[in-house]
């Protein structure tokens, strides 16, 4: 080596010391917890939990996910004031139900945690709570999208099969689509349970009773992947119009075949991986975005599913 490159190498080391210092005296002690509504039985929220890890990693600091085991709104209000009492950097959470969880999340605020909602509620509730931002799909919104679609397909009634139905926004969902279609949601939405043969079953028995359904709408694989079972069983599997919230591998399946002509794409991994990146910043730097983020709705069909079918249910 050079005299001149000797030189040039010691100026790098020693220029790049200070930041490798920065960046290892920041990763020291930095944790982020976030907290969801979803039961372990979940898969979707798969992509969530891959999105954290990857941000963490990126960014140098410890996230943690937290959710209640079977989905009940009191245990995760219960978890948010416990992850709020363990100091954390900051709490990313959903906010699935305002009247259950804005009481601990503004206590966590109120203590001094910095908050950002992501997934579940809206750009309002959010700031309501005094959160730093939202990140995700304004449920009511995406369903009035894909009601106002699906009406421009020809569709005039539905089942809405809805697993989680004790969530609001899981209903604001259902209301929407019917909103979009111009139709009153009446009784054309059901509670299907999470149970994936008693879901099959509940779909099989709705439609057997009205034969006449123009379309199918679930609220994502919990629901999506039954329905298709249902549908092969019944003989409408390709006949029915068949629309669905979120991805996976079975929905990316059925959109490729022509089974499910659309999936509503919120995108998962960017809810759970930008919250960490931005809040990361936030303390950091000081620096935050001036607007909410909406990661979707975008609607995915067979033209556009050759990046998402690589790595539906794991980044996509």
């Amino acid at each position: 080596m050079t005299s001149l490159m000797k030189k040039l190498v010691l100026a790098s080391a020693v220029a790049a010391a200070p930041l490798m210092a920065a960046t290892s005296a920041y990763a020291d002690g930095e944790k982020y917890i976030l907290v969801s509504h979803a039961p372990d039985s979940d898969s979707w929220w798969n992509t969530i939990k891959n999105g954290i890890a990857l941000a963490g990693e990126q960014m140098g600091v410890d996230v943690e996910y937290r959710n209640p085991p079977t989905g009940d709104l009191a245990d995760m209000a219960r978890i948010i004031e416990q992850a709020a009492a363990s100091g954390p950097n900051g709490i990313i959470t959903t906010l699935a139900d305002y009247d259950v969880l804005s009481g601990p999340i503004k206590a966590a605020v109120d203590s001094g945690v910095d908050v950002i909602i992501m997934n579940t509620g809206t750009p309002d509730q959010a700031r309501e709570v005094g959160a730093l931002m939202y990140v995700g799909q304004p449920e009511y919104d995406a369903g009035l999208a894909a009601g106002v679609r699906a009406k421009g397909d020809g569709v005039g009634s539905f089942l809405c099969v809805n697993h989680y139905i004790v969530q609001p926004s899981s209903q604001e969902r259902c209301q929407g689509f019917a909103d979009g279609l111009g139709i009153e949601l009446g009784d054309q939405m059901i509670d299907a349970g999470q149970d994936p043969a008693e879901i099959k079953n509940r779909v099989l028995a709705y439609l057997s009773a009205n034969p006449d359904t123009d379309a199918v709408l679930t609220l994502g694989p919990t629901s999506a992947d039954p329905t298709l079972l249902a549908l092969e069983e019944n003989g409408m599997a390709g006949d029915i119009y068949f629309g669905t919230f979120d991805l996976g591998g079975e929905i990316v399946k059925g959109i490729k075949s022509g089974v499910i002509q659309w999936g509503i794409d919120q995108q998962p991994f960017l809810q759970a991986y930008l919250p960490v990146v931005v809040m990361t910043n936030y303390h950091r730097y000081g620096v935050l975005p001036g607007n909410n983020i909406n990661s979707g709705p975008g609607f995915v069909t067979a033209d556009g599913l050759t990046k998402i079918e690589e790595y539906a249910g794991e980044y996509r």
